[in-house]
């Protein structure tokens, strides 16, 4: 047993001297990342870096376009990264995306961060959410914690922490070539290949140790977002949040109305538990909720009621104004889409003044067949009526009766139907 003794200790000794020995170099994990930074794509951020942790990958690169998002989401993000014992590379990318608000936070705490040229990285000024006039000194706090926290991040992976600073406190931005002059981010690449050739070589320190990147050979390995975080990711649009809204309750409207034709009601149900789900990550202003059922009243009001358009243009204006109030946020990645609102807004008056308006007017109609159907009707009698005997209508003989003398022959009306009975009158 005694030349087992120092088994363990020769074990532990090679860990510490090797820290990466557990990657594979031949691999190197991408995963694409579009959109606002909320809940669904910090998910996706975390699931992927552990996923090159557990394959043992020897780096992962997350393309990113994004133009900011949520605090708390940009949170779980960062320390996801600084926890990672893989290299986490940040690549600003395809040119023309962008790197804002949380996206810079996210960029600068990468172990590599990576430009394509034509994009830019920057405007990272925090914004309260709930919007409105917020008290000073706590849009003060706010500021320095946020300028703190990019500024610690930016020590930390040696980069340019006065111009981090300035993009918390002046929204600063800058080009890739900007930043790479400015020492704000450490490569410039054309593309993925020339990503890899560029960071080839160099040495970065993660939650394993330092590590030296050897990745212009690697084998890349797709990381693709799971259907479940594809659906939550393209949900979480304010855009899209406020469709389904629309739709939700559209649904359970013509259910209520409808009883057992259970399909609105089943996808109505479905839209406004999705479109609850991406609420609870936005600013949500309950003054635009309640505007937007009001229109969906006075838009069903004006079926009912006659009241020359009125209330159809209390409906449309309840609904832009509800609609623009909805999101209360000055962030422009937080607002619904203008466009998306005066179609929503145009599609559900047309369909509530034409369509709806249509059924109603089909429910008031008279009947065309059955006893109801002859209501109205012309005939013709075949006995004498006085005050009862028998008539010719639509091709049968039946029983009526007659308050006036109705000779064979000449041409009645149906007044009512009572039972087996007609009740006619007498056409001049």
């Amino acid at each position: 047993m005694k030349r087992f003794r120092f088994l363990p200790l020769l074990i532990l000794s090679f860990t510490l001297v090797t820290p990466a020995g557990w990657a594979n170099p031949d691999e190197v994990y991408v995963a694409r990342v579009e959109g606002i930074i909320a809940p669904s794509l910090a998910e996706f951020f975390v699931s992927a870096i552990r996923k090159a942790e557990d394959g043992a990958a020897h780096a992962i690169i997350f393309e990113l376009d994004t133009p900011g998002g949520l605090d708390t989401s940009m949170r779980i993000i960062i320390k996801e990264i600084l926890r990672s014992p893989a290299p986490v590379i940040i690549y600003v990318s395809p040119s023309g995306a962008r790197a804002a608000s949380a996206g810079a936070f996210i960029t600068i705490a990468a172990h590599v961060a990576a430009m394509a040229p034509g994009t830019n990285i920057g405007a990272a000024h925090p914004v309260q959410m709930g919007g409105g006039d917020t008290d000073q000194e706590m849009t003060r706090k706010i500021e320095n914690d946020a300028a703190a926290y990019i500024r610690g991040l930016a020590e930390r992976r040696g980069r340019n922490a006065t111009w981090a600073e300035d993009a918390v406190r002046k929204s600063v931005s800058a080009t890739a070539t900007e930043a790479l002059r400015l020492k704000v981010i450490d490569v410039v690449a054309e593309n993925r290949a020339d990503l890899l050739a560029k960071i080839d070589g160099r040495m970065v320190e993660t939650g394993a140790g330092k590590i030296t990147l050897k990745t212009k050979t690697a084998k890349i390995v797709e990381v693709e977002m799971s259907f479940r975080d594809k659906i939550l990711s393209v949900i979480s649009n304010p855009t899209i949040a406020y469709i389904l809204l629309i739709l939700g309750v559209a649904g359970l409207y013509f259910e209520l109305s409808t009883p057992g034709a259970v399909l609105p009601g089943v996808l109505g149900g479905i839209c406004l538990i999705l479109a609850f789900y991406a609420f609870q990550t936005l600013p949500i202003n309950y003054a635009g909720l309640l505007l937007i059922i009001l229109a969906l009243i006075l838009f069903i009001a004006e079926v009912k009621v006659v009241s020359h358009g009125i209330l159809t243009i209390g409906g449309i204006a309840a609904m832009i104004l509800g609609s623009l109030m909805l999101i209360d946020s000055p962030a422009p990645f937080l607002q619904i889409s203008l466009s998306a609102i005066l179609g929503v807004t145009a599609a559900t008056t047309a369909f509530f003044v034409f369509a709806i308006g249509a059924v109603f007017r089909a429910h008031r109609r008279q009947p065309a067949t059955g006893r109801e159907g002859l209501v109205g009707q012309a005939g013709v009698a075949r006995t004498r009526l006085n005050p009862d005997g028998l008539i010719f209508i639509r091709g049968e003989i039946w029983n009526a009766t007659c308050a006036e003398g109705v000779e064979p022959g000449e041409q009645v009306q149906v007044i009512s139907v009572a039972g087996l009975k007609l009740k006619v009158k007498k056409l001049p």
